[in-house]
């Protein structure tokens, strides 16, 4: 049921959907039980599907993330090994929808396009090289390729010569 047809104001539900998007860890309701910014993450890393791909000289993450702008993605690498990729699709404020057919946007009938954050992160395998990642984002549909350090050398035996005492 959408409360706009219960005759509440866009304006009202806009700062609720605010308020409600920010985060209450500095409350110290409980120790043990997750913050809603944890909650909201979780969810947004559910809801964000992908693949992995392995190639012999590189790894390839294909991720759905419909509806966003190349500048709304981050694509980073934390802790050295961690590729994290994050975007947000915010609601459309109703100032942005004057020009309508027909004039303003009187309500919504339906909502059903996802709204809030996309999120999904990879532990990158000890051979992937950090430095040489790309990311491309094309219908909807961003695809990262994170390239391979190419394999060590391997040693060649030692030979020591056996003296006599």
């Amino acid at each position: 049921m959408d409360l706009r047809d219960m005759g509440f104001d866009n304006t009202v539900l806009d700062t609720l959907h605010e308020l409600l998007d920010h985060s209450d860890e500095g409350d110290a309701k409980s120790h043990h039980a997750p913050s809603r910014a944890f909650l909201r993450d979780k969810k947004a890393m559910a809801a964000t599907p992908a693949d992995v791909k392995e190639y012999t000289s590189s790894y390839m993450f294909v991720l759905d993330m419909p509806g966003l702008k190349p500048e709304q993605i981050k694509v980073q690498v934390e802790d050295g090994n961690m590729l994290v990729v994050s975007g947000e699709r915010k609601r459309e404020k109703e100032k942005d929808q004057k020009d309508g057919p027909g004039g303003g946007l009187l309500r919504f009938i339906k909502m059903e396009r996802r709204l809030g954050k996309f999120l999904k992160k990879f532990v990158l395998p000890e051979n992937a090289d950090t430095e040489k990642i790309t990311a491309k984002y094309q219908d909807g549909v961003l695809t990262v390729v994170v390239e391979k350090r190419p394999p060590p050398e391997p040693k060649k035996p030692k030979t020591v010569e056996v003296q006599i005492a």
